[in-house]
């Protein structure tokens, strides 16, 4: 008897260091493949952590040995994101007999032959057949989940009047300082923004911004016009894009405005010192879309279609898995 190959996955694991901006991209892509997923992370010592993507894995995190994040049985498929994540994913498709199908997102510095397939942004230079090039990142905000949150009754957003205006802050980066004179000039320009446009922000920063920064931010909130959130629990970012009417992003983190651009919503950037001619080109393509905006300057009201990687990678996922099951079975 004939029996057709199984060509959905039923389970998955996603393979990070616990990065939350590498953990907040594959869970969104595991998210929207509707599969059970469990979260596996791995901690490699020094000196293989310092080999990594290239060398070895730690030994001590081997499938063998106790609370190894590698312990068979092994999924139908493994996400994995940033360089200590490549060569874990290298040996569990080894050590699954090659039927562990795996996905990495973002340049695994390690060629195209890394994983079954990768994903890289745009700006990005990998190139390859099995390599996924879209112009935003994956995120966890698809657009059923931002239209749930924009229904849901949160208080101390609706209270606010319009405009409403998410305010996403980041901080110092590999390609990006922000100056003291870059931090009053941000903080000055949401103010006159405030008066001159009547604007209400629903803030969050991150671990990266200057403390002097984020002390500012918290005390515009005082005034009670606006929210300020300084990472305790829950994180109300999914709320603020919702809800906002317009979003002011900071150009070093290309993730945050990724996830801006799949509201529909116009995103103003403000540019800290420094940059790199990735993160610019990215700007660039976006703006040509009429995606983002300068900041300082008047907040828009235009809408475009929402741009979201995260549906358009999992549907690649889900095609490239089955046929890759298919050939198994034919073989």
């Amino acid at each position: 008897m004939h029996i057709e190959p199984e060509t959905s996955p039923a389970s998955i694991w996603i393979v990070t260091d616990g990065k939350a901006g590498d953990l907040a991209q594959c869970i969104g892509v595991a998210s929207a493949l509707g599969v059970p997923y469990e979260v596996r992370t791995i901690a490699p010592r020094p000196p293989f952590s310092w080999w990594l993507p290239y060398g070895p894995t730690d030994p001590r995190e081997w499938e063998t040995r106790p609370g190894s994040p590698i312990a068979p049985p092994y999924p139908d498929i493994v996400i994995g994101s940033g360089r200590r994540a490549a060569a874990y994913l290298r040996r569990i498709k080894r050590l699954s007999g090659g039927r562990t199908f795996t996905v990495f997102l973002k340049d695994p510095r390690t060629g195209p032959h890394a994983a079954d397939l990768i994903w890289v942004p745009a700006h990005d230079s990998l190139r390859g057949r099995n390599v996924l090039v879209t112009p935003t990142s994956p995120h966890r905000f698809s657009t059923s989940t931002l239209a749930s949150l924009r229904d849901e009754s949160i208080p101390d957003i609706d209270r606010l009047p319009h405009p409403r205006v998410a305010v996403l802050i980041g901080g110092d980066s590999r390609h990006h300082t922000f100056s003291p004179d870059d931090q009053q000039h941000l903080l000055n320009s949401l103010k006159r923004t405030e008066e001159e446009e009547s604007a209400h922000f629903m803030i969050t920063v991150s671990r990266r911004t200057p403390p002097a920064l984020s002390s500012g931010l918290a005390g515009l909130a005082t005034s009670g016009k606006h929210l300020f959130w300084a990472g305790d629990a829950p994180n109300p970012l999914g709320h603020y894009l919702a809800k906002a009417d317009a979003i002011i992003a900071t150009a070093d983190s290309t993730n945050m405005i990724g996830e801006a651009a799949a509201t529909g919503k116009p995103v103003h950037v403000f540019h800290p010192g420094g940059g790199h001619g990735k993160i610019t080109n990215f700007l660039e393509s976006l703006e040509r879309q009429g995606v983002i905006h300068p900041f300082p300057g008047p907040i828009k009201t235009t809408t475009y279609e929402p741009i979201d990687a995260t549906p358009v990678i999992a549907d690649r996922i889900r095609s490239d898995f089955s046929a890759s099951r298919q050939r198994e079975a034919a073989t």
